[in-house]
């Protein structure tokens, strides 16, 4: 089986975040998409980050009904931090047919070079890259790196320009809730009831 790694905290998972891997898994070189949900990193302020189980619960309820889309909480039982490049190993370990490729927007590319061991990535795992919006001050620290022409052309980077791309991060909804804003139409509304129910964000 052909799988896409889409890796993020989803805290919360959004409808954009669903959209991209919805999209993403229509690929013809792709038969699943799995959402992997990032740990906490020990090293960062936690206090907006909910608690690892509640997060996956949260993408557990927002594909459910889809079988394209699978979530996985691989990186929960790896030491910390985590690199993608280990997670990729333990992966490939675990299913051996499967064949794995990373899913990431274009400002994850730009910033790849900093990546652990991101040269054995590049060589042996198909990245594929969907379109975001930078920031002025995004643009201007990936306009001074001198790595990015060489990894944007390699051969293994998969561009995906037809993705269906909103302008819309978790921290907006996060601050919208805390707030009293109607979120509804940003989350899933499993995802919403369980936020709402847990009081998350408020």
């Amino acid at each position: 089986m052909k799988v896409g790694l889409y890796f993020g905290t989803f805290n919360p998972i959004h409808v954009g975040h669903l959209i991209i891997a919805n999209h993403m898994a229509q690929h013809p070189d792709l038969e699943q998409i799995w959402l992997v949900v990032s740990p906490h990193n020990p090293l960062k302020d936690k206090a907006t980050l909910l608690s690892d189980f509640h997060r996956r619960t949260l993408v557990q309820l927002a594909v459910d009904d889809n079988p394209k889309l699978q979530v996985s909480d691989i990186e929960f039982h790896l030491p910390k931090p985590s690199y993608t490049v280990t997670t990729l190993a333990h992966l490939k370990e675990k299913y051996p047919k499967h064949e794995f490729s990373l899913i990431m927007g274009a400002d994850n590319l730009r910033s790849l070079h900093k990546w652990f061991n991101y040269e054995h990535i590049l060589e042996n795992y198909k990245v594929y890259v969907y379109p975001r919006l930078l920031t002025e001050n995004e643009l201007e620290s990936f306009s001074a790196n001198e790595n990015f022409e060489t990894i944007s052309q390699h051969p293994n980077v998969v561009y995906c320009n037809d993705v269906p791309v909103m302008k819309i991060s978790s921290s907006f909804i996060r601050n919208a809730i805390a707030a009293k804003r109607d979120v509804s139409y940003l989350l899933t509304e499993p995802v919403l009831k369980y936020v709402d129910e847990m009081g998350f964000y408020k």
